[in-house]
This record gives C-alpha cells, sequence and structure tokens, in this order.
C-alpha cells in the first residue's frame, strides 16, 4: 500500500509563490508517475500538472510558465512550486501517484493541501 502525503500550501497574496511537496511512501517512488491535480470552490477536479518516471513534465495551460514540477526520486518527493499566484488557482491540491506494470494500474491519492489566494 502506497502512501500519498501533500504538504506546503497556505493563505499567499496575488503575485505570491508557494511551493508545495508531495511525499509517498510504501513503494519504490522512482517508478511512479506523480500528477497534482486540484479541485476549486464549487468545480470539478482538474489536473494541474505531472510527470513521469522519466522525468517529462505536462502542464495544463493555465499552469504553463508560471508553475515549475520536479521529482526528487533520493527522498520520494514531488515538488510543485507555484509563482505569480492568481486568486482563481485557490483550491484544495491533491497528489496522486500512479504505480503501473503491464499487468495493473494502481492509483494512489492524498487527502490534499489547501492554496488560497486572496488579499
Amino acid at each position: 500500500q502506497v502512501h500519498v502525503l501533500e504538504s506546503g500550501g497556505g493563505l499567499v497574496q496575488p503575485g505570491g509563490s508557494l511551493r508545495l511537496s508531495c511525499t509517498a511512501s510504501g513503494g519504490e517512488f522512482g517508478r511512479f508517475a506523480v500528477g497534482w491535480y486540484r479541485q476549486g470552490p464549487g468545480t470539478g477536479r482538474e489536473l494541474v500538472a505531472g510527470i513521469s518516471t522519466a522525468n517529462n513534465a505536462y502542464y495544463r495551460d493555465f499552469a504553463l510558465g508560471r508553475f515549475g514540477i520536479s521529482r526528487h526520486n533520493d527522498n520520494n518527493t514531488v515538488s510543485l512550486q507555484m509563482n505569480n499566484l492568481k486568486p482563481e488557482d485557490t483550491g484544495l491540491y491533491l497528489c496522486t501517484v500512479r504505480d503501473a506494470t503491464i499487468e495493473t494500474v494502481h492509483d494512489y491519492w492524498g487527502q490534499g493541501t489547501q492554496v488560497t489566494v486572496s488579499s
């Protein structure tokens, strides 16, 4: 069983920055693809950014140029650096870890960390 834990959320003013961390334990971290999602007030869950086992990053349009995702296999962590934050970035940010083999796929989710962008 893989346990996922997010941290780093908080209250920040527009234009500010936050660095979120996702730590996964209980498996071989280097073979996990990792994604960050968010769920805003009254909105559905949407993908923000993801990173593959080969360290290839993917970003939604709204995150391009402002957010950066990176993985640190040595300490089982993926970080999401968020700059120039806007009020519409407010939401619960969740990390998901995918453990995939030829035969099976397992997705594990954390409980999320709240990001609030407000003046």
